[in-house]
């Protein structure tokens, strides 16, 4: 049997281990990347693109931006790779006119339950969704930290005071819209169960499909996803949420986008307290009164 010495054996082996470790730290810097960067990344070294194909990164990807596909048992193609391929379009830029809808008239009202018990009801402006997290909390990943010191846009909102909820009970939000200049309100998302749940990126997520207008009846169907932004402490069972976050995927990926989408919404008027008391005393008497709604869109 051949015996090295352990000066030959370091010779043999620390090239192999720190061939390891190269790939491993790709790995890890991959699972930061979009799909798009992760492709034209595979161009870069046969190394590069034998890491870039592992199907696990590609899991990955497809779980952030559709989790409801990563819960099947198996992928519905042969590799996560190729379902991303099948499923990301790159969207063509084009130039929209300016939005009829102004944040400044809008405001977001977002309510979150564990069970049937209220733990987070806030009224968020325009300014707040803009601002979004400039100083992240202690604690969180780097994937998420990444994310959110991005450039790209944003609606996030931080949650003070910050709350825990157990993991071991249903946790919804629903969020609706407000116009401040005619009094109507559309529906974002209706108590939608936070049903996936994202280690990696510590994010709970939830979607639904956005209700339109029927002016629109050939909008495909579109969905908005709610992510609950936690942090890491150590206790699997709970999750300690900082934040949440507002996404249209890639339906609107800027200000003007979204005020577009927002625009073609199936508004629904939602008369003040002065009006449904004068409803009310309207019916007590039996007195017809005739409401009229101005819209400012038309």
């Amino acid at each position: 049997m051949l015996q090295l010495s352990a000066e030959a054996y370091l010779l043999w082996i620390v090239p192999s281990l720190l061939k390891m470790l190269y790939v491993e730290i790709l790995k890890v810097v991959f699972l930061l990347l979009e799909g798009t960067d992760l492709t034209s990344y595979v161009a870069v070294s046969k190394q590069w693109r034998d890491v870039a194909q592992d199907d696990y990164l590609w899991k990955c990807l497809c779980a952030n931006r559709w989790p409801f596909i990563c819960k099947r048992p198996n992928p519905p193609t042969v590799t996560y790779y190729k379902l991303y391929q099948t499923f990301y379009k790159h969207q063509r830029q084009q130039t929209l006119l300016p939005p009829r809808l102004s944040f400044d008239n809008l405001e977001f009202f977002i309510d979150i339950w564990t069970e049937d018990k209220l733990i987070f009801s806030e009224v968020v402006s325009d300014p707040v969704l803009q601002t979004g997290i400039k100083c992240p909390p202690p604690r969180i990943c780097d994937r998420l930290g990444f994310h959110l010191e991005g450039l790209d846009y944003k609606m996030i909102v931080l949650v003070e005071p910050r709350f825990k909820a157990p993991l071991g009970e249903t946790i919804s939000v629903s969020v609706l819209v407000g116009r401040k200049d005619n009094n109507k309100v559309a529906c974002i998302i209706n108590k939608s169960v936070f049903d996936y749940i994202n280690r990696t990126a510590y994010r709970a997520m939830t979607f639904d499909y956005l209700g339109f207008s029927p002016a629109h009846p050939f909008i495909p169907g579109i969905w908005a996803w709610i992510s609950l932004l936690f942090v890491d402490d150590k206790n699997d069972s709970v999750i300690d949420a900082f934040g949440i976050e507002i996404d249209f995927c890639n339906a609107a990926k800027s200000r003007n986008e979204v005020l577009w989408l927002l625009d073609i919404f199936d508004w629904k008027w939602n008369p003040s307290a002065e009006q449904r008391e004068l409803m009310s005393s309207s019916r007590m008497f039996d007195i017809q009164v005739p409401i009229v709604v101005v819209r400012s869109d038309l």
